[in-house]
């Protein structure tokens, strides 16, 4: 799958990267959501962002990407540190498929991509 990353942490943007590559996933980063909406195109299979970034956050980015007409149906992996039921709304709201809280297990990022890959909302 092609799949795009976007978060503010280089840390955060590197371990997901080797999880998933080391998958066999091709990987693009974005470092907020201004610059995942840029790079954001019909090739990507599935996007994983943040909720608090910089520039645009996670919420914003999938409301663009909700009304945009460029793959507005790519299931959205949110991976954040909020885990309050208000932000998860706010995240569903907008078009998120599903939620994963941080920290991460590897097995739970890969299951929860293969699972929104095949469109199983949260």
């Amino acid at each position: 799958m092609n799949i795009l990353i976007v978060d503010d942490s280089i840390s955060m943007r590197q371990m997901i990267r080797i999880i998933l590559s080391g998958a066999g996933h091709d990987v693009t980063d974005a470092i907020d959501g201004s610059d995942g909406l840029a790079k954001f195109n019909e090739t990507f299979d599935v996007v994983v962002t943040d909720f608090n970034m910089p520039q645009m956050g996670g919420v914003d980015l999938i409301k663009a990407i909700r009304s945009g007409e460029v793959n507005r149906t790519v299931p959205i992996l949110m991976l954040t540190t909020e885990s309050e039921a208000e932000k998860k709304a706010l995240g569903r709201d907008a078009g998120a498929t599903a939620w994963i809280t941080k920290p991460f297990s590897k097995e739970s990022l890969l299951a929860t991509i293969d699972k929104i890959s095949r469109s199983v909302a949260f």
